[in-house]
């Protein structure tokens, strides 16, 4: 059966332009998936199994680098392990809701969350967002391979070097990616089962060195304001990419349905793990083969170090624990490649796999580079993504929930949803879509306000020295209230 846009064009045949009818067919027969941007139409949305959006959250944060990003509490921001934990809970708690509830877009739309920003944005005005989304997700994969390949390279006691690691687990990733959605939601199923019981194998062998921490100073609240934006910036960030998973399930779901399980997703595997990494580094200076493991801020030498007592099992586990990051950088490059198709509209005939390997490309010799750097350009990377995504979450909702609900002008009087007000025959068509002007205006123009709140390595703002990091806060509040003022009067000059 071919899939079919909502043009009624087959995606099989844009497949053939470049690979030839029988090299299309075969890859579509293996279960590889063709689609790329082109929203799937109604009939198509027929998925029942709505817990795959739970698994997919799931494996792709219970992983090494969710263990890294608690590390930071106590390792950059010098914060005790109460304090540190308390941040990551209350944080996370509140920054998975607005990626939860966007994937119940996916369902009811049928498309992708970069082309649901159109209606936003606009078709040419989100260019912009997908850039830096692109960059976003390019950051998080470059991490990813930087983790697994400090975790392989520790195993081989130095004959394996980190550039050798990063490369495997990309390729890992690339596999997974490029057989697209059905694959992924198998493979996101399944892998999180052995990383559940290394971590349990690793509290049975270590924990008792977690069971007395030392006291910890009192935290200052721009301490913990400034951790909370890092720890922001690690789960807001999947906002742009949130319906990209669930197109394809049935359009009737209840919304609730499927953003509890998103919800859960997200929480249980980033909470559990980014804790057990805060208290892993406020215990690792008492205990010197961790200390030695953990040298120059190898995360991948810690846990292997922490699986020492088991012998040489240990370093099989770490294996393993090494390819728990290929969770996370599949289904990243799975919306690396549609974002590739957003950015550059024509490249919508070009076969979504192909993107695949076009992301390998970019993330192994980025991630070689960034190697020997990695607190640096982890602290740095989630301080600073978290703002653009904060503004660019505030634009989409206040579109969604303002101007698009039920009696709004763009809604039709019997209407009892706003997802009854997209007019899904002009996702491609620029001229039936807004001009995009309001919504980068207020983006752009919010970070006004939000410079002098930022508390970075290379930059601290005036209002920041005071109160800490309290720029992604800001970003949201800021970006919204503007594009409240700013789409009005587009609506009132353009009627779209």
């Amino acid at each position: 059966m071919q899939e079919k846009g909502e043009d009624g064009a087959s995606v099989e045949g844009y497949e053939e332009v470049w690979f030839g009818r029988s090299v299309s067919k075969k890859l579509l027969s293996w279960g590889v998936e063709a689609r790329g941007i082109l929203p799937v139409p109604v009939e198509e949305r027929t998925d029942k199994q709505f817990s795959k959006i739970f698994f997919i959250w799931l494996s792709a944060n219970f992983n090494i680098l969710s263990f890294s990003a608690g590390t930071l509490g106590p390792v950059v921001f010098g914060l005790g392990l109460r304090d540190s934990c308390l941040v990551i809970l209350f944080f996370n708690l509140l920054c998975s809701l607005p990626p939860a509830y966007l994937t119940t877009w996916g369902p009811k739309l049928g498309l992708r969350q970069m082309c649901q920003a159109r209606y936003s944005f606009g078709y040419y005005g989100v260019i912009l967002p997908c850039v830096l989304n692109c960059i976003n997700m390019c950051g998080f994969c470059i991490l990813n391979c930087i983790l697994g390949g400090q975790a392989l390279s520790s195993v081989s006691n130095g004959h394996l070097s980190w550039s050798v690691g990063i490369v495997v687990i990309a390729l890992i990733s690339l596999l997974v990616s490029f057989c697209g959605y059905k694959v992924l939601n198998w493979y996101e199923r399944a892998c999180w089962i052995p990383v559940l019981i290394i971590f349990i194998i690793i509290l049975g062998v270590g924990g008792h060195h977690l069971s007395s921490p030392p006291p910890a100073s009192p935290a200052l609240a721009s301490t913990i304001l400034s951790f909370g934006a890092t720890i922001a910036g690690f789960v807001i960030t999947y906002s742009p990419l949130s319906s990209d998973f669930t197109i394809y399930l049935d359009s009737k779901v209840a919304g609730w349905k499927i953003f509890w399980y998103s919800y859960a997703g997200l929480v249980v595997p980033i909470v559990t793990l980014q804790c057990l990494g805060a208290a892993v580094a406020v215990a690792v200076p008492a205990v010197p083969s961790w200390q030695t493991g953990y040298d120059n801020g190898n995360v991948g030498g810690l846990l292997e170090a922490m699986l020492q007592p088991v012998g040489g099992f240990g370093k099989f586990l770490t294996v393993l624990l090494s390819l728990s990051v290929t969770a996370n950088v599949a289904m990243t490059f799975y919306s690396l490649c549609l974002n590739f198709q957003v950015f550059i509209p024509w490249l919508v005939w070009v076969p979504r796999y192909v993107f695949s390997v076009v992301a390998t490309a970019i993330i192994v010799p980025l991630a070689i580079v960034g190697s020997h750097k990695f607190y640096d350009t982890l602290t740095n990377f989630l301080g600073l993504i978290g703002y653009w995504a904060s503004a660019f979450l505030a634009i989409i909702l206040v579109e969604h929930l303002v101007f698009r609900r039920p009696g709004s002008s763009f809604s039709p009087p019997s209407s009892s949803t706003s997802f009854t007000s997209y007019d899904l025959k002009s996702w491609n068509t620029p001229s039936r879509l807004p001009t995009g002007i309001a919504a980068l205006a207020a983006g752009i123009l919010s970070f006004a306000v939000v410079v002098p709140c930022m508390d970075q390595v290379w930059f601290v703002g005036p209002i920041a020295k005071a109160t800490g990091d309290i720029g992604f806060e800001v970003a949201f509040a800021a970006s919204g209230i503007l594009y409240l003022k700013f789409r009005w009067v587009e609506l009132k000059l353009r009627g779209i």
